[in-house]
């Protein structure tokens, strides 16, 4: 699955998937998701992932698994 919001890139966080643009892992919103955190606190803590790049990765995702899922 090719992600129009996720960057892997060697020089940045050696290779972890982030979101584009960022130095933030993309696990970083699965963990805070979880962990039962509400999504306004991983946006007050990492301030530089967009709620469009966090809703674009979601609606990815979902689209992936229902796929998938036949």
């Amino acid at each position: 699955m090719k992600s129009s919001v996720i960057s892997v890139d060697p020089e940045v966080m050696s290779g972890t998937p982030c979101f584009a643009g960022t130095r933030v892992p993309v696990r970083s919103l699965f963990d805070y998701l979880e962990g039962g955190h509400p999504l306004a606190d991983f946006f007050e803590d990492f301030p530089t992932v967009s709620a469009a790049q966090v809703k674009t990765l979601l609606e990815e995702a979902k689209d992936h698994c229902l796929a998938n899922a036949a």
